[in-house]
């Protein structure tokens, strides 16, 4: 027995059997091949591949079946991972998806990230997407040596997710973003802006009678109407602009990096232009408008909600000022707003109450100056804000809903004043649109008639332009009832609408209208509404129609007109309209004349603008008096003895700053002229291209929000660090007042 050393006695060595090692050995290698059988069978299903990187995260193992789904040309294996895949958000949302070259380069390991090869050019365009797992490797002296991972083709599910996805966020109409869908990319847009104090536009737009078009030719004619709509706006929307379709016919846009009100009125009337030219639906001719509604972060909403208010109460505004029109959000727009819907109210309850009144205005002949008929025309004295003009309440009654009602209680009314007057007086009555569909407006003229009495031929229905729109075989059919009942039709507002010499040939009109548009400037020999004027008198002539001009004031126009042939003559040069016991008092008398009584010569409408504004010279404010304003320039009073050429800045109010020099100046009045001219506001007035930014005015100390009313150009000079030592004022400011003489 062996003797180890010290002494002791070793344990046997014990010698391995050489056929339990070769045993062991066989069954090991089996064991291998069995999983390596396993392994190759699971490529083969295409229930998952395997692949695999080096430390330098190069492609250097990829199963066959997956290789196969590149093109034979392409050798996959040795390229960087990230040439090889593009990562995709499978979700579609706005959340951002890492890289998978930023995922690699840091070592993390990831799980089924959506993924879609990239082909030879770079690009993710091969349509077929897959899902990675990989993880990290790292030797025994945790240096890393690549990843290993499992890849699925997931191309089937991640189209079947596109499609529902794009079922959940895309109009299917007309393809555009739906309202959820521009729900979320608002708010994800702000949210970042927010934190980046970048700007954005949101415009709101809805199509001007379309409802008569959808009702008069079918549903099928409203969706490709709206087809055909949604591509036009593709075609002009500004580079970035995401556009929805909001339902029905309401649209939106929201424009990133966007704050230029100059850019965005000549956005806004680009639409609406493009937006009222004809279209062809089914073989028809259709005709519709658009109105527009403009607000922007942060200016007028920092959150989502409240931008969005404030855009809808823009176009509300757009819409009530006359439509095809586009409005900026101001904070007067919401009081304007809670007047309107006060107004609705009221009038609901004023139809049903008996409150409206109806006033009649003489249609005068040209030559002779005698009467002719009147125009009923509808008047509400309210019993709390007294007289209401019709130029406020009717847009109302069209919006709510009203006019039908209100429509019905003016001419039941009119026949009735009307049947009182002596000989064969006519009265006319406006008749809207949405009266004209009604397939129950011959049934209502003919009972008007029959309980007033009044004989057809004295009757007439003044109708616009826009029953055109429609389906052509429905508005021929309304007018041969109602030309069956006898009464007259006469064509309102001529030349401001549709025209079309198409249907003024087939129409069974007696009357053509010439708006009062026309008569303004035919005065000036330089302007062509006196060619105009010539040029509808000749064709009503022709097609045996009588003619009566609108709105005439001055005895100039008067003497124009005449002597262009026109019949008739309707304005305040004759008279106001008057209502029915004034009337009945002056025709009672036997006067059936009236002698024109005006100015000798049109003056053009001048607009008195008077408000406070802040005004800054050096380190002073000071309080001055706007009493014009024009693009380039304006007056101001209220500093004594300014030089000309003096550098000002006047804060017009709601962040609105311009700089300006003095170019004229006389005691306590400037005129300036300023560096960057104003645009249009969309309702006729001027306003500045940018306001100052709310982020400014919060970092001199005012919370983040939305520009309230007032001034801020104190809190600017404080944020430019504008609150240390002042120089004495270089100027004497005098109180000047709204009565003062130089107010004129």
């Amino acid at each position: 027995m062996w003797k180890g050393f010290g002494g002791q006695q070793s344990e046997p060595v014990r010698v391995p059997d050489a056929e339990a090692v070769a045993a062991k050995l066989a069954k090991v290698n089996v064991s291998d091949r069995e999983r390596l059988q396993m392994l190759e069978c699971f490529e083969k299903s295409d229930i998952a591949w395997f692949w695999a990187t080096d430390a330098q995260n190069r492609l250097t193992y990829l199963s066959p079946k997956a290789l196969a789904q590149f093109t034979t040309e392409r050798e996959v294996i040795g390229e960087p991972l990230a040439s090889v895949f593009k990562t995709v958000n499978v979700e579609h949302d706005e959340t951002e998806t890492k890289p998978i070259s930023y995922m690699v380069s840091s070592r993390t390991s990831f799980v089924e990230q959506p993924v879609q090869l990239v082909n030879e050019a770079g690009s993710a365009g091969t349509g077929k997407w897959w899902e990675l797992t990989g993880r990290a490797q790292f030797d025994k002296k945790q240096d890393f040596i690549g990843y290993r991972g499992i890849a699925r083709d997931i191309t089937d599910i991640y189209e079947e997710q596109l499609n529902a996805s794009k079922l959940a966020e895309f109009d299917s109409l007309t393809g555009l973003a739906n309202r959820h869908r521009m729900q979320r990319r608002l708010e994800t847009t702000l949210n970042a802006y927010r934190i980046e104090k970048r700007s954005c536009a949101l415009v709101m737009m809805d199509l001007d009678r379309f409802k008569q078009v959808n009702d008069t030719l079918g549903h099928p004619a409203g969706d490709e109407l709206l087809r055909q709509v949604s591509q036009r706006l593709q075609s002009i929307a500004p580079g970035g602009a995401e556009i929805g379709r909001l339902g029905g016919d309401e649209f939106q846009l929201i424009i990133p990096d966007m704050d230029d009100r100059g850019r965005l009125g000549e956005i806004a009337n680009r639409m609406i232009q493009m937006i009222s030219q004809p279209y062809s639906v089914e073989g028809s001719r259709a005709i519709i408008g658009t109105s527009v509604g403009i607000a922007i972060a942060p200016y007028d909403g920092i959150m989502p909600a409240e931008l969005v208010k404030a855009a809808d109460l823009a176009l509300y505004a757009a819409k009530g000022g006359g439509r095809g029109q586009f409005r900026f959000y101001s904070n007067d727009l919401k009081e304007n707003a809670d007047d309107r819907r006060e107004i609705e109210e009221d009038l609901r309850d004023a139809i049903h109450a008996g409150e409206l009144e109806v006033h009649y205005q003489p249609q005068v002949g040209t030559k002779d100056h005698k009467v002719r008929g009147f125009e009923a025309l509808v008047r509400w004295n309210h019993p709390e804000h007294g007289p209401i003009s019709p130029a406020t309440f009717v847009p109302i009654a069209e919006d709510s809903n009203l006019i039908e009602e209100l429509g019905a209680l003016v001419l039941r009314q009119a026949c009735k004043d009307a049947a009182q007057w002596p000989g064969d007086l006519r009265v006319s009555v406006n008749v809207s649109a949405r009266q004209f569909l009604n397939e129950e407006l011959p049934n209502l003229v003919e009972k008007a008639l029959q309980e007033s009495g009044l004989e057809p031929r004295q009757l007439e229905l003044e109708i616009t332009e826009t029953v055109f729109m429609g389906d052509m075989g429905t508005t021929d059919a309304m007018f041969a009832q109602l030309k069956k009942l006898g009464v007259k039709l006469a064509l309102d507002d001529f030349g401001t609408g549709f025209s079309s010499l198409s249907y003024l040939s087939s129409a069974p009109f007696d009357k053509i209208k010439i708006d009062q548009s026309f008569v303004r400037g035919c005065t000036d020999e330089n302007h062509s509404n006196h060619a105009i004027i010539t040029a509808i008198a000749s064709l009503a002539r022709a097609l045996g129609m009588a003619t009566t001009a609108e709105g005439v004031e001055a005895l100039d126009e008067l003497e124009i007109i005449a002597g262009l042939h026109v019949d008739m003559v309707q304005g305040f040069i004759f008279s106001r309209a008057m209502p029915q016991d004034a009337l009945l008092e002056k025709l009672g008398s036997g006067e059936l004349l009236f002698e024109p009584v005006g100015p000798a010569k049109h003056r053009a409408e001048r607009r008195t603008l008077l408000r406070k504004i802040g005004v800054v010279h050096e380190d002073h404010h000071y309080t001055a008096m706007l009493r014009d304003l024009s693009r380039t320039g304006a007056r101001i009073e209220g500093l004594l003895d300014v030089p000309v050429g003096t550098p000002l800045v006047l804060d017009l109010g709601e962040g609105q700053i311009v700089v300006c020099v003095v170019r004229r100046s006389q005691d306590a009045t400037q005129g300036v002229e300023f560096e960057t001219p104003l645009v249009s506001n969309g309702a006729g007035g001027l306003c500045t291209r940018h306001r100052v930014s709310p982020y400014m005015l919060a970092a001199a100390g005012m919370p983040l929000q939305a520009l309230p009313k007032g001034h801020h150009l104190a809190a600017v000079a404080a944020a430019g660090g504008g609150s240390g030592p002042q120089s004495r004022p270089q100027f004497m400011q005098v109180d000047i007042g709204a009565g003062s003489s130089r107010a004129g």
